[in-house]
């Protein structure tokens, strides 16, 4: 909720600016703001994902495929992210939010996205995005039939594909106990 208002208001804007290609790529002119910034002076590091919904909505918007989604009732939920952060971004600093479509698997949708200063990555993250909707994943079948084929040359990296099995949990169905085997030393 802390960037509620500021996603209605990124949501009016995405609307009203020229249409592109979902296999295309996304680029929002942001600013780091005081919300944004923790007792570091930077961007919080928890809040650069959320900063980064920002531009998927943009991509999703201008592309048409937001609007097809919903009316579906099929909602986007994010089952895996990793980042890696370049430089800082300080308060009241002007990037670019870049977002783009890298691919997809039997399972997920993947989106890369960077944040960009003066023509340089300050931060790179990649996501793995579901469809849900009636209670269950939407398929990639179903997806297709909606926003269309994916290019041919759109492959996903191979890398993705072990990331994606190394981090990932069972599904929600499934069951996922917590029990870590190893002690920590205690404090002297």
């Amino acid at each position: 909720m802390h960037l509620f208002l500021r996603t209605l208001f990124h949501l009016f804007l995405a609307a009203r600016r020229s249409a592109l290609s979902l296999w295309g790529h996304s680029s929002v002119k942001m600013r780091a703001w005081p919300t944004d910034i923790d007792i570091a002076g930077h961007i919080n590091n928890g809040m650069y994902f959320s900063l980064m919904d920002l531009g998927r909505f943009d991509l999703m918007i201008r592309s048409g495929m937001w609007q097809k989604v919903r009316d579906r009732g099929w909602t986007p939920v994010m089952s895996a992210e990793t980042i890696s952060f370049r430089k800082s971004l300080k308060l009241w600093q002007r990037y670019t939010m870049e977002s783009r479509v890298i691919g997809f698997d039997e399972r997920a949708m993947y989106f890369e996205q960077c944040m960009v200063v003066d023509g340089e990555i300050y931060a790179r993250a990649f996501m793995a995005m579901r469809l849900v909707g009636r209670g269950r994943p939407v398929t990639n079948q179903e997806l297709f039939e909606v926003i269309g084929e994916p290019p041919a040359d759109l492959v996903l990296p191979e890398w993705i594909h072990g990331w994606r099995s190394e981090v990932a949990l069972p599904g929600a169905r499934k069951p996922a106990p917590f029990g870590w085997t190893s002690k920590l030393p205690t404090a002297k």
